[in-house]
């Protein structure tokens, strides 16, 4: 029993770290609204703590090592997955938390479960699940059903409300969320630019050169002035803001990157052919339904739904193989040796 007290001591005590150092403002996991389904509590971790540890250690988050972010399947080791992007998203809102005083635990465990639901081919598949899809797709949607439908993760209500919300027009309820929905943004932004440098297809003089000059002509002075920015311009609110100085430049870099890189640049002369292969295979599982039916995880679902769910799970080199395995004829392997 003193194993077991000690143990519990080792939690409380993070308890009343939150409590008493954690600004009025944080989400303090004690007050969460809970899970769906109850569950024991963990005797070391904090609700938000195991969120987090569920998610890093579902399928759906190994899988984002090989899911596109701006290039599709790229061969450089040094460009960047949804994985990477996760992570570093995962740093900044960590970063801008920690300076706030508001709850790290939630934060990172929002930034590494907002990007679980997105398709092989980024959002080139998107885009196309949701032309096909009655109802249309929604990559943070879709990242709800995992969590909750596909892998059962039965996380809290508030880990649940900052990955739904991460994009779109809706305001996650707590500011661990709000964090994590203005770090997707400068990650993205910043890491894209890095990538498409690397790639040839930009250089730094091409972007806007006044808004380069207000952040600095480096990607660490650029992500070091919005993360202070917003620092500063959030101490002791009821919501994340950044200055209307800080949001305009921010605005420009990404409508410029939106007419130059993400939208008709050379980075997407190969989507129309991922198009094709998410296309491709969702009217072929429509039309052979018996293949996906039985999974356990889809069981009770409309088959354009399991199709959409399998789909979306897949990853950039997945989905291309079952491609060539549905739609591709292999070359005949009989025996040469003609007799006479």
């Amino acid at each position: 029993m003193q194993v077991i007290a000690d143990l519990e001591d080792i939690k409380n005590q993070y308890l009343d770290f939150e409590q008493n150092y954690l600004s009025n403002f944080a989400a303090k996991s004690i007050n969460s609204k809970g899970r769906e389904i109850f569950e024991e509590p963990c005797l070391l971790r904090t609700e938000y703590q195991r969120d987090r540890d569920k998610i890093l250690h579902c399928k759906a988050f190994r899988r984002l090592k090989h899911k596109t972010q701006v290039f599709i399947s790229p061969v450089g080791d040094h460009y960047r997955t949804r994985m990477t992007h996760t992570l570093e998203v995962s740093q900044i809102s960590r970063t801008i938390a920690r300076a706030l005083r508001l709850n790290e635990d939630l934060t990172e465990a929002i930034a590494l479960g907002h990007d679980l639901g997105h398709t092989p081919f980024g959002h080139a598949g998107e885009s196309v699940l949701n032309n096909l899809l009655e109802g249309g797709f929604k990559h943070n949607e879709q990242s709800v059903r995992v969590v909750k439908i596909i892998e059962k993760l039965n996380l809290t209500t508030e880990t649940i409300d900052g990955i739904l919300n991460h994009t779109g027009k809706v305001k996650p309820n707590t500011l661990e969320g709000q964090i994590v929905k203005i770090a997707d943004r400068i990650a993205y932004l910043n890491h894209d630019i890095d990538d498409s440098i690397r790639a040839g297809l930009i250089k730094e003089s091409d972007l806007p050169q006044e808004s380069l000059r207000f952040f600095g002509d480096t990607k660490s002075s650029r992500i070091s002035y919005m993360v202070i920015d917003i620092v500063k311009n959030s101490q002791n609110k009821h919501e994340i803001s950044v200055s209307p100085e800080c949001l305009e430049h921010m605005l420009s870099i990404r409508k410029w990157m939106f007419e130059n890189i993400y939208v008709d640049s050379s980075a997407k002369s190969e989507d129309y052919k991922a198009k094709n292969i998410i296309e491709s295979l969702f009217e072929y599982f429509i039309k052979n339904k018996e293949l996906l039916s039985q999974m356990p995880e889809y069981i009770n679902q409309p088959i354009e739904r399991i199709a959409a769910d399998y789909i979306a799970g897949m990853t950039d080199r997945y989905a291309i193989q079952k491609f060539k395995d549905l739609f591709v004829p292999t070359s005949w392997q009989g025996d040469c040796n003609f007799k006479t």
